[in-house]
């Protein structure tokens, strides 16, 4: 089921995304043309107050004219950049909060039909108020939802953002002791 790379044009390079077309080599021995975006990877953090609160950030999103309900999130911002260390900067840019404690909670594929992006999601407990320090092009507010709450809001379509409903059902699974092997 592999495919073999022909051929690869890069057809557009910008700060954010580097688009690719490649001409791959199927297993069945047809051609064919791929085009995909190479993503410099990203964190989740799913800040959970001691009372079941997740702190989530509200932030307008160009790409589908919508204001979306988030966790805080971002991209590295260099080339092998350890994604705790991004999280805990994410955390506090966007929250103003910082944690004593991180858990790793793994990483998703955000969109792997077009792009590499890679999500590592972490839940931040033991959680510290701050002030925010949003990057000057981000507008957030931040609200605060039970867990439970959210978890209904991810299943009923309130929550639409991707990153956040698996951060939600992973630190849900997580803080209930229901994950695989814990049964």
């Amino acid at each position: 089921m592999e495919e073999k790379t022909i051929k690869t044009e890069e057809i557009f390079k910008g700060i954010l995304l580097h688009v690719k077309k490649d001409e791959v080599l199927l297993s069945n021995g047809k051609m064919s043309t791929r085009e995909y975006v190479l993503h410099p990877g990203a964190v989740a953090v799913v800040p959970i107050t001691e009372d079941d609160k997740v702190v989530l950030v509200k932030q307008y999103r160009y790409p589908i004219k919508q204001v979306l309900l988030e966790i805080p999130a971002g991209k590295f911002d260099f080339p092998g950049e350890d994604p705790l260390e991004c999280a805990k900067r994410e955390l506090k840019e966007e929250t103003g909060y910082t944690a004593k404690k991180f858990i790793y909670m793994g990483y998703i594929h955000t969109t792997p039909g077009f792009s590499n992006e890679v999500i590592h999601i972490y839940l931040a407990r033991e959680l510290e108020s701050g002030k925010m320090s949003p990057d000057e092009d981000e507008i957030l507010e931040i609200e605060f939802k039970d867990l439970d709450e959210a978890v209904k809001e991810c299943l009923d379509g309130k929550i639409t953002d991707a990153k956040t409903i698996a951060g939600i059902f992973k630190a849900y699974f997580f803080i209930r002791n229901k994950m695989p092997g814990q049964y």
